[in-house]
Parts: structure tokens; C-alpha cells; sequence
């Protein structure tokens, strides 16, 4: 695992952040889960449209490396809620789920995922 990541996943989404609170994403996991998790899909989302990523924000946190340190800063339930955010944005990226799940930043890019 990088050093960057790790200095990304330490501290939760702060309140301000350039990131919209998407409903759809709300909708999915208030369904799936029972409530919306917003503050795991603002972390999740954190870096979006940022520089120097912009809207391939997602290298940094779309994986399982990602949702084990959402678990850890929130719980199991959240680690349900990032699996889901992640899988819904890795198909919009061509993703199947017949292919191999991300484990972490290197990998997604060796994956192709952008």
C-alpha cells in the first residue's frame, strides 16, 4: 500500500468539502442498509473534482483497501456502505463483477480503472 493513501484514509471527509452529497447514493444504501452513510460516501468522494486528480478521485479510495479503512473509522455497517458506492462507481467505469475486486491504488490502476 502506498504512503499516499494512507495519509488520504486517515481522517474522515471534513464538513465543506467539495463533494455533493449524491440522493442516489443515499437512496442505495438507505435501502440496502437501512440509512444513507452520507459521511462514508463523502469520504469516499472526498478528492472529487479536485486537482490533481479531478474525477479520477477514485484510484484513491474505490477499493478494498478503502473499504477496510471506511471499517475502520466507522464500522462493518459502513464498510457494507463503501462496498456499494464503490461497486455502483467501478461500473460506471466498465467494471464487472465477474472481474477481480480493486485491493488498493496500484491495482486499480494496473486494472485499467480510471
Amino acid at each position: 500500500m502506498t504512503r499516499g493513501f494512507w495519509r488520504l484514509a486517515r481522517q474522515p471527509a471534513k464538513a465543506g468539502s467539495s463533494y455533493l452529497f449524491s440522493p442516489e447514493q443515499g437512496a442505495e444504501t438507505t435501502g440496502v442498509l437501512g440509512k444513507p452513510f452520507e459521511e462514508v460516501n463523502r469520504w469516499l468522494d472526498e478528492f472529487a473534482g479536485q486537482p490533481p486528480d479531478g474525477m479520477r478521485h477514485r484510484k484513491l479510495r474505490h477499493h478494498l483497501a478503502g473499504i477496510e479503512q471506511a471499517r475502520k473509522l466507522w464500522g462493518d455497517q459502513a464498510a457494507a456502505a463503501a462496498r456499494l458506492h464503490i461497486s455502483a462507481d467501478l461500473k460506471q467505469e466498465g467494471w464487472t463483477e465477474d472481474q477481480p475486486f480493486p485491493r488498493d491504488e496500484e491495482h486499480y490502476r494496473r486494472m485499467g480503472l480510471f
